[in-house]
């Protein structure tokens, strides 16, 4: 992970949800606390940020290992709120 075009297409996305997290309410947080909302979160301002540097492993960790189960968890809130 030194080409820095790589970095770049691989953290924005991860950016980008951080982002929107913080931008979710309290209710829905509490409404959804099986998610790790300050986790994600915190992730996004490591990478904004660049504290004590990126840990590449850990970044192709998430996405690998952890993304995919967020995103379904994502996809399933969704459905819930559209049918309520």
């Amino acid at each position: 992970m030194e080409d820095f075009k790589l970095q770049w297409m691989v953290a924005t996305p991860l950016f980008d949800i951080g982002e929107q997290v913080n931008c979710l309410s309290d209710e829905l947080i509490a409404s959804y606390a099986d998610q790790p909302w300050s986790s994600i979160a915190g992730l996004r301002h490591r990478l904004v940020h660049n504290y004590e540097g990126t840990n590449w492993r850990m970044i192709g960790a998430v996405i690998e290992q952890e993304l995919p189960l967020f995103i379904a968890r994502v996809d399933e809130i969704l459905q819930e709120l559209r049918s309520a």
